[in-house]
């Protein structure tokens, strides 16, 4: 590495215009306290983009880099450092906000400090032992290509020390009623939206569908979550929702932000479907999975990051109530219903059992689409009705539950047969035949979309009374569909 300077650092700002420390030309750099036991500091900076500024005293000066991610946690994975100008010793206890327009514009707050061994220190390497309560551990840094280095863990993490999961089935619930007593559990309101998982670390926020689909683009209100997160790394359980003025959601709204991943269409539905992140679960918290713990201790953690923000916030969870209570207030706030939670619960990723029911006020159902009839008058250019079906249990064939030609907008309708036309399919795919009437004129397609109907009964027949489209769900495949009860 180049002799420390402080010229370069003093060239990119501007005395009086930012509170950071500016040392006089010509004043030299500084002498470290104790040569035996340099001081480190890690700073997290919300400049146009988050990062911590990894920073180690030497030879007067604090040699620095830009860590995108922060620290690895483990030797699994190395992090970018971008290597920067020299800081003054002075910085090291800076804090405070740099006035946008200025070099590193944003806030800038201690994250760890302490001190630290200096094993080799060489232009190709540097290894360091760091001595501190926040962050502590044996660490390399080695440079790839320009200003860009990379950060590695040579030692093992703490004890205990779990990484964050890559991928994770939710937990399901299960359809049913109340419990007979209140006693062991909690309600939760049930959200007329789309469940999400969403992955915090650096603070960057991933965020997949129940399917596995990848929603980060569809829903970049995530992205100030995730900053405001900071360093905490967190996976999150919850459901995307739009909010309505005055209360209620929307889940046609919502339906125009699933599919859309260009960043003029994304940013444009941003503005006009505004959507929302519900956190009711926690699943993993700084290097410790929470999945073997309970319903209270995991409500617990989650309450304690005091997620609270523009776009996203905690469901209430309420313990202690009658649960008829809870769900008369759901219903007349415009929720489906309400989730009951047993307190001393488990997460079981990808498991459907009786420790979560949902309960709702209105009957929903997720179906498969098995082909579609003509449309006549008005709708001669798109389609009448929509064919509609449940996975038989030999996996491949549908169970015919009726059709739907109700709930759909001009513009749903048109998006929707531009999806089913290039799955057109000779025969039926439903595993009994359909009467004549049935069967006239309908365009079978492959059943691989799936979405939803409202609807009043089942009829002794198996078959919907009174079904209402209420749209697609793309964060959801064929496996995922049964018939609720």
């Amino acid at each position: 590495m180049a002799e420390p300077s402080l010229e370069t650092y003093r060239r990119k700002r501007n005395r009086g215009r930012t509170p950071e420390p500016i040392p006089a030309k010509g004043g030299g750099e500084k002498q470290a306290k104790d040569a035996s036991r340099p001081s480190f500091v890690i700073q997290e900076h919300h400049a146009s983009s988050l990062h911590w500024d990894f920073r180690l005293e030497r030879d007067g000066v604090l040699a620095s880099w830009a860590l995108p991610k922060g620290l690895p946690p483990s030797p699994d994975e190395n992090h970018l450092a971008v290597h920067v100008e020299d800081h003054p010793l002075e910085y090291g206890s800076f804090s405070g906000t740099i006035p946008a327009g200025q070099y590193g514009g944003g806030n800038v707050s201690i994250w760890a400090r302490g001190w630290y061994e200096c094993e080799k220190w060489t232009d190709r390497e540097i290894k360091v032992v760091l001595h501190g309560k926040k962050a502590n551990g044996r660490f390399v840094l080695f440079p790839t290509k320009g200003k860009n280095w990379m950060i590695h863990r040579m030692d093992e993490p703490t004890e205990g020390f779990q990484p964050l999961p890559t991928r994770i089935s939710p937990m399901l619930a299960v359809a049913g009623k109340l419990p007979a007593e209140d006693e062991g559990w909690a309600y939760e309101f049930k959200w007329d939206g789309i469940r999400v998982l969403v992955w915090v670390d650096g603070g960057r926020a991933r965020a997949e569908s129940r399917a596995g689909n990848d929603l980060t683009r569809s829903f970049p209100e995530l992205r100030d979550m995730g900053e405001a997160l900071g360093s905490n790394q967190v996976l999150l359980d919850g459901e995307m929702v739009v909010l309505e003025t005055g209360g209620g959601q929307s889940f046609s709204r919502l339906q125009r932000r699933m599919h859309l991943t260009g960043t003029r269409d994304v940013a444009r539905a941003a503005v006009d479907n505004p959507a929302s992140f519900v956190i009711f679960d926690l699943l993993h918290l700084n290097g410790r999975s929470l999945l073997s713990e309970s319903y209270d201790q995991r409500r617990s953690a989650l309450e304690g990051l005091k997620l609270a923000g523009p776009s996203w916030a905690v469901t209430p969870s309420f313990i202690d109530e009658h649960g008829p209570d809870v769900l008369k207030s759901a219903v007349a706030l415009g929720m489906e219903g309400v989730v009951a939670k047993r307190r001393r619960s488990l997460y079981r990723p990808g498991s459907r059992n009786g420790d979560w029911i949902k309960v709702k006020d209105q009957r929903t159902q997720e179906v498969v689409i098995g082909g579609w009839s003509a449309g006549q008058g008005a709708r001669r250019d798109s389609f009448g009705s929509l064919l509609l079906g449940l996975p038989a249990p030999d996996g491949r064939q549908l169970t015919y539950v009726g059709k739907v030609g109700t709930g759909f907008s001009r513009q749903a309708a048109e998006e929707l047969l531009a999806q089913m036309e290039p799955l057109r399919r000779a025969t039926s795919p439903f595993t009994e035949e359909l009467s004549p009437t049935e069967a006239a004129g309908v365009t079978w397609v492959r059943p691989s979309l799936v979405g939803e109907v409202r609807f009043s009964e089942w009829t002794p027949g198996g078959r919907f009374r009174h079904p209402v489209w209420r749209g697609l769900r793309p964060d959801k495949s064929r496996k995922d569909v049964r018939r609720e009860s």
